[in-house]
Order: C-alpha cells, then sequence, then structure tokens
C-alpha cells in the first residue's frame, strides 16, 4: 500500500504530532509500504519547495516556503505542490494530522479529497472552545460532507471533533515501543530518598510549565526539607519564565533544568524518577505520560485529557480535578510510600495497549474505512 501522510509539522522540528507521524511513517515501511510524508517544514539545510529527501526509507516532500521565524506554511503554493505530489503520486490513502490551526493540513484535505482519493484526518489536539464556534462554519462549508474519515488520538480528543463535525470519530491512538520503554525487570522500587518527580514537555504556556513548579513548591512546604526533587525535560519559549519562577520558589536546589534530551537519555531519567507530572489542562494524548507510565512510573495528570486513557485513576496514578488536588497528591505520595510503590509496580506489571501493532491496525482500518467513503 502506498500511504501519504500531510502534517503541517515534521522533522527536523520536534513535537508530538511530528513524533508521531515519524514514528508512525517508519513503522509502516517496517511493515512493507511505501511511505510518503508531505510537509510544510523545511529540512535541516532549508530544503523546500518540492525538495525530497529519504529518511528511513519515508520519502519526505518538503514544500514549505522560506519565511519569517521557520512557520511551517507556504500560502502561495503549498496546495499547489501538494496536487502535484498526490497527482503524481497516486496514493493508496492520504492520512492527514490536524492540529486546531493547521493551514497546510486542511489544504491537503480539500486537494485529496477533490482528487477522490481515500483520505483519513487524525486530531492531534483537543477542541476545547472551537466546537461551539466552528460548528456553524462547518454546516455552511464542505466540511459539512467531507467524503474523509475522521479520527483522534484518543476518547476525550475524538468527543471534541464530533461535537464539531456531528459525524463518526474514531480513535487512532499515538505509539510506542513498549519493549524499549519498559523498565528492567530486575531493578527494585525503593522507598528511601526524596521522591523524585519528572516532567517532559515544551516548555510553552499551553503545557503549563510554571504551574507546575507552583505545584511542586506548594507541595514541598507541606514536606520536610528534601523530600522532593524535580527533573523537567524540555525547552521552549517559556524556559526564562520558568527559571524565573524555580528562583522565586526557592526551589533552586530542588529543580534539575535539563533541556531537550534525545530519548535514551529520557529513558534514563525515568529509570531514576519515581512520580511522573503531566500538568496541561488540554492534553489530547500525553505521549510523554505513556512513555512515563510504561517505563513503570507512576503519573498525575488532569482529568477529561488524554492520559485518562492509560493511566486509572488510583491504581496507577491520580487523575485530578485542578492544580490544588495535583499538590495533594504529591503530598501523598511523598508520605505515603507504600502507595507509591503499590502504584509503580502496577504500572511495572500491566504495560498500557499502545505498542506499534495496535497503532497500525488502528490506521489501516481508517484507510479502509476511507477507500469506502471515496467509492472504492
Amino acid at each position: 500500500m502506498r500511504v501519504v501522510h500531510v502534517s503541517d509539522c515534521f522533522a527536523p522540528r520536534t513535537g508530538g504530532i511530528e513524533t508521531q507521524v515519524g514514528d508512525l511513517a517508519r513503522h509502516q515501511v517496517r511493515a512493507g509500504h511505501d511511505v510518503h510524508v508531505l510537509t510544510a517544514t523545511l529540512g535541516e539545510a532549508g530544503e523546500r519547495g518540492g525538495v525530497v529527501d529519504v529518511e528511513d526509507g519515508v520519502h519526505v516532500h518538503r514544500l514549505g516556503a522560506r519565511l519569517p521565524f521557520d512557520l511551517p506554511v507556504n500560502p502561495l503554493a503549498g496546495a499547489r505542490l501538494t496536487r502535484e505530489a498526490l497527482v503524481g503520486l497516486r496514493p493508496d490513502a492520504v492520512h492527514v494530522h490536524a492540529g486546531v490551526v493547521s493551514p497546510f493540513a486542511f489544504d491537503g484535505v480539500r486537494v485529496a479529497t477533490a482528487l477522490g482519493l481515500p483520505t483519513a484526518v487524525t486530531w492531534h489536539c483537543m477542541l476545547d472552545g472551537v466546537a461551539e464556534l466552528g460548528r456553524p462554519v462547518v454546516r455552511r462549508t464542505r466540511w459539512r460532507e467531507v467524503p474523509a474519515a475522521l479520527s483522534a488520538v484518543s476518547t476525550a480528543a475524538a468527543r471534541r471533533v464530533r461535537e464539531l463535525f456531528d459525524a463518526r470519530v474514531d480513535v487512532v491512538p499515538n505509539g510506542i515501543d513498549l519493549d524499549a520503554w519498559a523498565p528492567a525487570p530486575d531493578v527494585p522500587v525503593t522507598d528511601d530518598g526524596p521522591v523524585h518527580l519528572v516532567a517532559t514537555m515544551r516548555l510553552a504556556p499551553r503545557k503549563r510549565a510554571v504551574p507546575l513548579v507552583d505545584v511542586v513548591a506548594a507541595a514541598a512546604r507541606r514536606l520536610p526539607p528534601a523530600a522532593l526533587r524535580l527533573t523537567l525535560i524540555g525547552d521552549g519559549p517559556a524556559r526564562d519564565a520558568v527559571r524565573a519562577r524555580v528562583a522565586a520558589t526557592g526551589l533552586q536546589d530542588r529543580v534539575d533544568l535539563r533541556g531537550r534530551l534525545p530519548r535514551p537519555q529520557v529513558r534514563d531519567a525515568y529509570a531514576d524518577a519515581d512520580v511522573f507530572l503531566a500538568p496541561a489542562r488540554l492534553e489530547a494524548f500525553g505521549i510523554a505520560a505513556l512513555e512515563a507510565r510504561t517505563s513503570g512510573l507512576a503519573v498525575l495528570a488532569h482529568a477529561g485529557t488524554g492520559v485518562g486513557e492509560f493511566v486509572t485513576d488510583g491504581l496507577d496514578g491520580f487523575l485530578v480535578a485542578d492544580d490544588a488536588e495535583m499538590t495533594e497528591a504529591v503530598v501523598l505520595l511523598a508520605r505515603d510510600r507504600e502507595l507509591l510503590g503499590a502504584m509503580r509496580a502496577r504500572a511495572r506489571s500491566t504495560p498500557p495497549p499502545f505498542g506499534w501493532d495496535h497503532v497500525l491496525a488502528a490506521a489501516d482500518a481508517q484507510y479502509a474505512r476511507a477507500a469506502s467513503l471515496a467509492g472504492r
């Protein structure tokens, strides 16, 4: 099968959508598919305008333009280049990956469906606040009856998409290599020393890294000195604000800001941690939380997000209502090491069902549904 993925963002940019599209494409290549990615993201050396490079067997078509801030869009030629690529490739399935604002991806939907190609669209975001405003627009445009198989990365995200389109919306979850992230079986869970908290995220306002520091500071004030330490992995525009809040709360000796790390070093950090904190309120899936959960960490996240797909409240973590409840959960686990140990033991013994075989099957089901909608 020839599969073409369409995504505004792709490597060398880093982030949730980019990582998942890249991983999905590589696993499809290993499964024997001919896989292409159309993206508005420029290459490492600024490749653009239709340049194709091959990465791990995936043909990456760089259709972007040189713009300020390296914005992943091509407002003048993106649709034309996408159409030329799709006409030339004649794919069996077009898989579009969308966020709240994805002009290149939405052009991909328009072009692919106009060509009569089987088209699947997966949302990697939470559309909170969008459905009420967007529903009238959908009803007055071609989106009302778009012949595409709609999906989202979690049940929580799918519910928002369903509200917007009033149509069937399935789930195509994110995936990980379960064996690579599984903890070593012979490493014991200890209950001595400070509770090691860890968070991995892009340091951007919507990921709420600054409020995370406040949560840890509030918990630390209620616990003995040196009861907690935090490792924060990631980088982004909120980096300076995070550093300032760490200093303002007096946590300099308890917070280690590691910056962006490659995956092997993230796995090493999780091997020495106890609890993963996911402070974002609009988390469509939470791949970093899934990696931590698979590594055997207890996970604290907000209820109603995609993290609820793989964390069971009270068993391998807590799904909290707000930051105050997250603070309470941190304090509880720091004081009750037996409970923390039981949560970690459950996480270690019960891998989540998001291996790549499961994800590839979910994607294939969407391609079959898309083909039916396209009359193939």
